[in-house]
């Protein structure tokens, strides 16, 4: 158990499964309490019952992150349930439809930037002040290494987004005590990554946590947590 995540609460999205799901899993072995935040909220129930047995605090809060609207409503639950959030793991988003990159619309691109990008600055908007007010907080926006695949463009410029977004965020928080960075989780065995990835979805630990529970990162920086493994 680490002696920072004690008490602390974390808000991971897309935690009702997969990557998310293990994320929360490991800051509550740490002793952080969970907001588990799921697409519904019947979406969240296999979370909670696998944090149950753990002694730490847990609430839910559910929707979709397609509108701006959305996008703030789960910044409102969260904050209408619990004083504060200390870490924040935005970890949902979506892949666009696989099909040529000419055919590719303006409203897909629309769409996949207000999911994976636009919606991650809501949060962080809604959630940094208080973390820079409070003299601490950790926040980790998921990215991913996937290249040179022109179909997905749109999913690939979204995570480039992010990479960018938290280096230059790192710039607005230095010496707050709060940091930011980027975590690729690698290629895994979920729904999002596929049947045929190089590791099962448990292998984003302990790497996910990494620029949380030490300080051996950057803040700013982008970093895979495969190459943590076994840490």
């Amino acid at each position: 158990m680490s002696r920072i995540l004690k008490g602390r609460w974390a808000l991971v999205t897309g935690s009702s499964r997969g990557i998310g799901q293990q994320i929360a899993l490991g800051l509550a072995r740490h002793g952080a309490n969970v907001v588990v935040h799921g697409r519904t909220e019947k979406n969240t129930d296999s979370t909670r019952q696998l944090l149950a047995p753990m002694d730490v605090e847990v609430r839910t809060v559910y929707g979709t992150f397609d509108t701006e609207s959305g996008s703030q409503d789960v910044v409102h639950q969260t904050l209408s349930q619990i004083p504060r959030i200390d870490i924040l793991y935005g970890n949902h988003g979506v892949q666009n439809d696989w099909k040529d990159v000419f055919d590719i619309t303006h409203k897909e691109w629309a769409d996949i930037f207000q999911i994976n990008f636009f919606s991650m600055v809501t949060l962080c908007n809604g959630l940094l002040p208080q973390m820079i007010e409070n003299g601490f907080g950790r926040v980790v926006l998921t990215t991913s290494g996937i290249p040179d695949i022109p179909q997905l463009t749109p999913y690939g410029c979204t995570k480039k987004s992010i990479d960018k977004y938290v280096f230059d965020m790192s710039a607005q928080l230095r010496n707050t005590g709060v940091t930011i960075h980027s975590m690729d989780p690698g290629w895994l065995r979920t729904d999002l990554g596929g049947p045929n990835g190089m590791f099962p979805v448990e292998a984003v630990l302990p790497g996910a946590l990494v620029p949380v529970i030490t300080d051996v990162l950057e803040s700013g920086s982008v970093f895979c947590a495969q190459n943590y493994r076994g840490l």
